[in-house]
């Protein structure tokens, strides 16, 4: 049997941070927990990116990933928005990158095409075969869905990550 691999999925969002945590082991893969980090438009942005930092440390704490995948984040047409964004984005790629994990990045088309098999699949699509590859998945929100999402497509895309990353310092 393979070696299990902890892997952390994260879904940035400034109001909701999705996150899922699975255990991948060969093409085996297991549900251990999901849900999002909430915050409000009535806080500060600065006391929102902090919010979602300690949260993200203690979820690290608490569930020990090997690994972290992050999803890219859609250009929105609210500069204002985009900017906010990627604030918390840039939150979601330091907390596991300060704890000592790789932090792998997968575009929303990727991740479509790596959980339902095409990268035009909408968010009803990807929450039911996320169900159907955990079926012991509990989904109380589509942020945690969509985490748990990443983190199926990276558990399917770290082979090749590996056999790359080898070729590379040969």
């Amino acid at each position: 049997m393979a070696h299990a691999v902890r892997i952390l999925g994260l879904d940035p969002g400034l109001t909701h941070t999705g996150w899922g945590v699975i255990e991948s082991s060969g093409s085996h893969l297991r549900f251990l927990g999901a849900g999002a980090v909430s915050t409000t438009p009535a806080e500060e942005l600065s006391a929102r990116l902090c919010r979602i930092h300690a949260a993200l440390v203690a979820l690290i704490g608490e569930w020990t990933p090997d690994e972290a995948a992050v999803e890219h984040t859609y250009v929105n047409k609210n500069p204002q928005a985009a900017l906010k964004l990627g604030q918390a984005r840039g939150v979601v790629l330091l907390a596991p990158a300060m704890a000592g994990l790789p932090v792998a990045e997968y575009q929303a088309m990727e991740v479509k095409r790596a959980v339902v098999g095409t990268g035009h699949a909408d968010k009803v699509q990807v929450q039911d075969m996320v169900k159907r590859l955990l079926p012991h998945a509990v989904l109380r929100r589509a942020d945690a869905a969509d985490a748990l999402a990443i983190a199926i497509c990276h558990a399917h895309h770290r082979g090749t990550r590996a056999m790359l990353s080898a070729l590379a310092r040969a």
